[in-house]
């Protein structure tokens, strides 16, 4: 299964990819995120490997990221013309994901987030589930963008919130 999400943020690309490069602003807006710990490398790096455990109603899911690209390393300064692009993928109990994310200039004060998702999945429970219900990956992907620029236009933190 693949899909695209996209959304504009009010806030220069240079800051929106620092925000979201910082590990500690991931509570404040990855709903269900328990905890995302480096197992291997320096958190957001290239090949850094994590521990990621999310919670969604009272089931907690584990699974393994790792970092696949982040271009340019250095989030400060970086030129006018460059796309970031932040890649990881995540595998865990019967799936398999790839995110591919795309920060650009939409202005001088605005970003646009492109992010492509594929996910794959093992035994029959989970492809069934994929094939049924593949929209609610899709609307999970782009609430968790809308919650990153809640946060990042007006400091919105999704443990606070309702809903």
């Amino acid at each position: 299964m693949k899909y695209t999400n996209s959304i504009e943020i009010a806030l220069p690309r240079e800051r929106v990819a620092q925000l979201l490069a910082d590990p500690a602003n991931m509570p404040k807006w990855l709903r269900g995120l328990v905890s995302h710990e480096p197992v291997r490398g320096e958190h957001g790096q290239l090949g850094t490997e994590s521990k990621v455990v999310l919670r969604t109603g009272n089931r907690e899911t584990e699974a393994t990221e790792t970092i696949t690209r982040r271009d340019p390393a250095d989030l400060t300064e970086i030129p006018e013309d460059v796309v970031v692009h932040f890649d990881r993928e995540i595998a865990g109990p019967g799936m398999w994901s790839v995110t591919r994310d795309r920060l650009t200039a939409a202005g001088p004060e605005a970003t646009r987030w492109e992010s492509d998702s594929e996910y794959r999945f093992d035994g029959w429970v989970m492809r069934l589930f994929g094939v049924v219900w593949p929209g609610a990956f899709r609307k999970q992907s782009q609430r968790h963008m809308e919650d990153f620029k809640a946060f990042a236009e007006r400091g919105t933190d999704v443990r606070e919130g309702k809903g």
